[in-house]
C-alpha cells in the first residue's frame, strides 16, 4: 500500500513521478499538454496525463498529500501593485498551482524551475511566488534552493531552483535544507556508468567529415605550446594583418581576433605546417574553423573530452561533468567512443532507470530528457521534506 498520494502537474515524462514513487508514493493525477510527453507518460506509468490544467476544476482533482510541479516560468507582473498576489500571478501557469492549493490545502509541495527564477525580474518573480505561497499558509525557505545533479555525484552540471513547502497546519515552523556540494573534479562522466557498453546504432556515430575535423584540431592542440587557452580560437585570423580596430567591432570580438593572431605568431612554424597539411581547412564550415578548448591541461587529446559542434565553434570540455541537457539541439559527442550521446544515456544522466521506455522518436526523446527534472535531485529533496513532516 502506498505511503502517500501525489499529483504531478506539468508532468512531462514523469521525473517527479519516478522520484516520488521511489519514496513509496502513488500518483493519482497527472497533467500535460505535449502529445509526445503524454504518450511517454502513459507508456511508462499506465496513467493518462492528457489534461490541460487550465481546464481542470480543482474539485475534480483527487485528494493528495503532495503536489509536484515543474511549472513553466512565464513573466510575472512586478510585485507591489497592491492588487494582492493572486492578481500578480493570474494569467501565468503558476496561478493554476495557487488555485489548486487554495482548494485542497495540500500538506506538501515540491516545485522545480530554471536557475534564472531566483533572479528573474530583479528578484520580483521569486518574491511573488514566495508571498503567494505564504498567503495560502505555506512555510517555505526565504531564499530559493539552488541545486545541480553534480552536487549529488551525478555527472551533469544543471543548476535548478527547487521550492519546498509545508502547510502551516502541520505545525512545522521552518524548512532547513543542506545541499551537498561534491567537487566536480571528483566526478568523471566517462567512468560513471552512464555510457552504454554495448555497440549502439550506427546513426549515433560521428560522420567521416566530423572525425576528420576533430582529428585536425586534435593535432593542433597537441602541436601548439599553450595548453590553457581562455578564448575561442579563430583560425581564419591566422596570418592576417588587416586593421580590425577600425571596423566598429565590439570589444569581445576584437579581443578574440587579437588573441588568435597572437597564438598564431607564437606557434607560426607549427601552424603553417598544420594549415598546409590540412589544405588551409578547405571544406570546413566557418563553425568548424573555430575551436573553444575548455579542458586546460586536464586532457591530452580531444578524444579524451566531451565535444559539441555549436554555432559559435567546436567546444571541447573536460569529461568530469556533462553540460546541462536542455533542448539538445547540438547533441554532445563523447570523444572516447566517437559518437553522440544516445537517448538511453540521456535518460541515465537524468537518473531515470533503464526500465524507462524512451520515446521512439530520438528528437522527442532528447527534448523530453532535456526538459525533465533530474529524478535523484527531486528524490533527495522530497526525502528531506517528507521526512520532516513524518509522511515517510
Amino acid at each position: 500500500m502506498a505511503k502517500f498520494k501525489f499529483i504531478d502537474l506539468f508532468s512531462g515524462i514523469g521525473g517527479f513521478h519516478q522520484a516520488l514513487e521511489n519514496l513509496g508514493g502513488e500518483c493519482v493525477f497527472a497533467s500535460d499538454i505535449d502529445k509526445f510527453a503524454i504518450e511517454s507518460y502513459k507508456e511508462n506509468y499506465g496513467l493518462d496525463s492528457d489534461h490541460n490544467i487550465r481546464d481542470v476544476k480543482e474539485e475534480d482533482i483527487p485528494k493528495h498529500e503532495v503536489l509536484c510541479a515543474g511549472f513553466p516560468c512565464q513573466a510575472f507582473s512586478k510585485a507591489g501593485h497592491q492588487k494582492g498576489f493572486e492578481d500578480e500571478t493570474r494569467g501565468t501557469l503558476f496561478f493554476e498551482i495557487i488555485r489548486i492549493l487554495k482548494y485542497h490545502k495540500t500538506p506538501y509541495i515540491i516545485l522545480e524551475n530554471v536557475r534564472n527564477l531566483a533572479s528573474h525580474d530583479d528578484g520580483n518573480t521569486w518574491k511573488v511566488i514566495k508571498n503567494s505561497l505564504k498567503e495560502l499558509g505555506y512555510i517555505i525557505t526565504e531564499e530559493p534552493i539552488i541545486i545541480s545533479p553534480h552536487q549529488l555525484g551525478i555527472p551533469q552540471l544543471r543548476e535548478r531552483v527547487v521550492i519546498l513547502g509545508v502547510h502551516e497546519s502541520l505545525g512545522i515552523k521552518e524548512i532547513n535544507v543542506e545541499v551537498p556540494n561534491k567537487d566536480k573534479s571528483e566526478i568523471n562522466f566517462l567512468t560513471s556508468g552512464i555510457i552504454e557498453e554495448n555497440q549502439v546504432d550506427e546513426k549515433y556515430y560521428i560522420s567521416e567529415h566530423e572525425e576528420k575535423v576533430l582529428t585536425c584540431w586534435d593535432e593542433f592542440i597537441k602541436g601548439i605550446k599553450e595548453r590553457v587557452i581562455g578564448f575561442p580560437i579563430w583560425s581564419d585570423e591566422f596570418g592576417k594583418d588587416y586593421d580590425y580596430t577600425s571596423l566598429g567591432y565590439p570589444s569581445w570580438k576584437m579581443n578574440f581576433i587579437k588573441r588568435s593572431r597572437e597564438l598564431y605568431e607564437n606557434n607560426k612554424a607549427f601552424i603553417d605546417g598544420w594549415l598546409k597539411k590540412w589544405n588551409n581547412l578547405e571544406g570546413f564550415t566557418m563553425t568548424e574553423q573555430k575551436l573553444e578548448w575548455q579542458c586546460g591541461k586536464d586532457c591530452d587529446s580531444i578524444w579524451d573530452a566531451l565535444i559539441q559542434f555549436r554555432p559559435s565553434g567546436i567546444r571541447v570540455k573536460r569529461p568530469n561533468v556533462f553540460p546541462a541537457l536542455v533542448a539538445m539541439v547540438q547533441i554532445p559527442i563523447i570523444g572516447k567512443v566517437k559518437r553522440r550521446l544516445t537517448p538511453r544515456e540521456a535518460a541515465r544522466l537524468q537518473s531515470f532507470p533503464d526500465t524507462f521506455i524512451c520515446n521512439k522518436n530520438d528528437h522527442q526523446a532528447y527534448k523530453q530528457f532535456g526538459n525533465a527534472v533530474n529524478v535523484k535531485v527531486i528524490e533527495y529533496m522530497a526525502n528531506i521534506l517528507l521526512t520532516l513532516g513524518g509522511l515517510i
